[in-house]
């Protein structure tokens, strides 16, 4: 029997997470077309996919990089309120709600990133908890800046204020746009679960192909063993100011498609606990194993509403976490290890003897 070569599994490999991805899109949209969808699950559709590019964004620095962030709810607010701000000021100019969907993306990832750069660059020079506590002090130092920001748009541009909504000085039409505190309160219901899906695949096509490039690989030799890595020439700011950045970008795109699936939505929202919550979908998924990041984040996502359709609506966050907890003491369990390891050396050496047989 041929034994794969590594580019091959490889290849193997990332085509089953492309197809669960791509089979659980044509699945739910062909339940969705037959009318088999609660509407609790159609509601958590597009959350569903902006969890779940965060979760691949942050494989990228958690389980690929090896550094541990917690701030990546600041840079996926810096997006859905930089995307809304300019889904809103080009309303008038284009008109499409789809292109306006695509341009906001893309604004809200570009200036996620220039905060990443902003941030990796001092931030990337620490290790351990001392970068785990920077990041995580500039995600609450971005959530204190949107409680103070007031953004309007009129005919002369964007009005920005620090003080009050009056402070805009709007001209007649204008309209305010960010409020402080209360966020954004104007409709801007613009995301699908098709761009969903689509932003998904990006970023999954993004995450793989830098995983398994030569810059990818450098990366996962600074995470082994970072002495070694500089000894041979890599340089270790510059390949994990890499993984920060692009995570960053991945996080503003998501933003972006999160806050355009909602009326409204405060600055409160993107505080510790989000981040925390797609840590969670990178350790429960396996830390470095993207595909199953996807699946944590898509079954805890939606967990929540799950719970609620059975009446659990008091107990609803306890039986939450002990899913949780018990999640964590199957996937670390020795015994569990020891029979899949088993199993798998068992496999090995049978695929050997057949080979040999062969021979």
């Amino acid at each position: 029997m041929k034994k794969l070569t590594p580019g091959r599994k490889r290849l193997i490999d990332n085509s089953i997470t492309y197809g669960i991805v791509i089979a659980a899109f044509i699945i739910l949209q062909v339940c969705n077309a037959g009318g088999l969808l609660s509407p609790s699950i159609q509601g958590q559709l597009v959350p569903i996919c902006a969890y779940v590019v965060m979760a691949i964004a942050l494989n990228l620095v958690v389980g690929i990089s090896g550094e541990l962030s917690l701030g990546h709810a600041g840079f996926m607010s810096v997006g859905a309120f930089s995307g809304v701000v300019a889904a809103l000021s080009l309303q008038d100019v284009i008109p499409n709600d789809a292109l306006r969907l695509a341009l906001a993306m893309v604004i809200g990832a570009a200036l996620a990133g220039v905060a990443g750069v902003i941030v990796g660059v001092p931030v990337l020079r620490l290790r351990g908890d001392y970068l785990a506590i920077v990041t995580l002090a500039f995600g609450e130092i971005i959530r204190n800046i949107f409680n103070v920001l007031y953004v309007g748009v009129d005919q002369n541009g964007l009005h920005f204020s620090l003080q009050n909504e009056m402070a805009l000085g709007l001209a007649e039409g204008g309209k305010s746009i960010l409020k402080g505190p209360m966020g954004f309160t104007t409709n801007v219901k613009m995301a699908t679960f098709t761009a969903g899906f689509i932003l998904v695949l990006i970023a999954l096509t993004v995450a793989l192909n830098l995983v398994n490039s030569r810059s990818g690989r450098a990366i996962m030799a600074l995470r082994d063993n970072r002495i070694a890595a500089e000894s041979v020439g890599i340089g270790a700011t510059k390949y994990k100011l890499m993984a920060f950045v692009t995570s960053a970008v991945m996080a503003g795109a998501a933003g972006v498609l999160y806050a355009m699936n909602y009326s409204s939505m405060a600055p409160k929202k993107f505080d510790f606990n989000t981040s925390i919550l797609i840590l969670v979908f990178v350790v429960l998924g396996g830390i470095g194993n993207i595909r199953g990041s996807i699946i944590a984040a898509a079954f805890l996502t939606y967990l929540p509403e799950l719970l609620r359709n059975f009446n659990l609506d008091e107990y609803r966050m306890l039986v939450y976490a002990i899913v949780l907890i018990l999640v964590m003491l199957v996937t670390n369990n020795p015994m569990l290890k020891s029979v899949f390891t088993f199993a798998g050396r068992k496999a090995k050496k049978e695929e050997a003897e057949k080979g040999g047989a062969v021979q």
